[in-house]
């Protein structure tokens, strides 16, 4: 799989944010398995426009929450178990189908995400389990 990765200098999140929640959410997704292979640091921070360092802090806050490690002449890989405790499989195929209605409908990413942020934040839901 390709990353597909993007950041938009206009949000006001930080683009180093921006590549480690993107890159998070891959792996949550499924798309990244543990033992894959992320791009180095200069080449991502080339395809993106930013600086190397601003990727280097996104691998650096993964590597920390454990989602991903350095390996010496490997680089930086999706950790082992990585992901395993994200999602389940119902709440994947549920967010794939919010996705597919939301491109139905014509909205866009931060559209959704926006959606998404309100939702979290309405009266009435359960506070968020905090897992060890």
């Amino acid at each position: 799989m390709t990353l597909q990765v993007r950041v938009d200098l206009a949000l006001g999140v930080p683009p180093y944010e921006q590549i480690r929640s993107q890159i998070a959410g891959h792996v949550g997704a499924g798309n990244l398995h543990p033992g894959d292979r992320l791009p180095t640091v200069r080449d991502l921070a080339a395809d993106l426009g930013v600086a190397a360092g601003t990727v280097a802090r996104a691998y650096r806050e993964l590597e920390q929450s454990g989602l991903v490690q350095t390996r010496r002449r490997l680089g930086t890989v999706v950790a082992d178990g990585a992901g395993s405790e994200g999602a389940g499989q119902e709440l994947q195929r549920s967010a794939a189908a919010l996705v597919r209605a939301a491109r139905i409908e014509g909205l866009s990413d931060d559209a959704v995400l926006d959606l998404v942020r309100g939702t979290l934040m309405a009266p009435g839901l359960p506070a968020p389990q905090v897992r060890d």
